[in-house]
């Protein structure tokens, strides 16, 4: 299936910005889990399905976190659905719901455990479900509510 045309140029020109790894959340995230002593990997393949990536990935505990932006992944509290173009995005939308769900079952069929979160989710919020999940038994580190550009990866 084809892209449809964009309805006006400043359609076209906001899309094209868009986002898809590298968001301000997943680099806050980062950030934090990497001030924790946390490593990972960053948009890796989705073992198993070579077209699909996760956004922080720890292999070794077999954990994949996926940070979901509202509006391409269907969030119950702020997806919308485009009035132009109607039928195409509610299809585009829909499969990519479908692709998300497929993704977390082929992963936990594997023994993976998947963590998602809603990109209006607050970053540090994130960080310590993911801290918390991969290191149960250890405190976590004091951290500010949000991480700060420039600190470390």
């Amino acid at each position: 299936m084809s892209s449809p045309a964009a309805s006006s140029p400043s359609v076209a020109a906001r899309m094209s910005r868009q986002a898809s790894r590298d968001t301000a959340q997943e680099l806050a995230v980062r950030r934090l889990l990497f001030r924790w002593g946390l490593r990972y990997r960053v948009n890796a393949k989705v073992p198993g399905l070579p077209r699909r990536t996760v956004d922080i990935l720890f292999p070794g505990p077999k954990v994949a976190v996926f940070l979901d932006g509202c509006f391409w992944h269907g969030c119950p509290e702020h997806a919308t659905s485009p009035k132009s173009n109607a039928e195409w995005w509610r299809g585009k939308l829909d499969r990519n719901v479908s692709r998300d769900l497929d993704t977390t079952r082929h992963l936990a069929e594997d023994g993976w455990t998947v963590l998602r979160f809603w990109e209006h989710e607050p970053p540090a919020a994130v960080a310590r479900t993911v801290y918390s999940r991969l290191r149960p038994d250890v405190p976590l580190p004091e951290a500010p509510d949000t991480a700060t550009p420039g600190d470390a990866p």
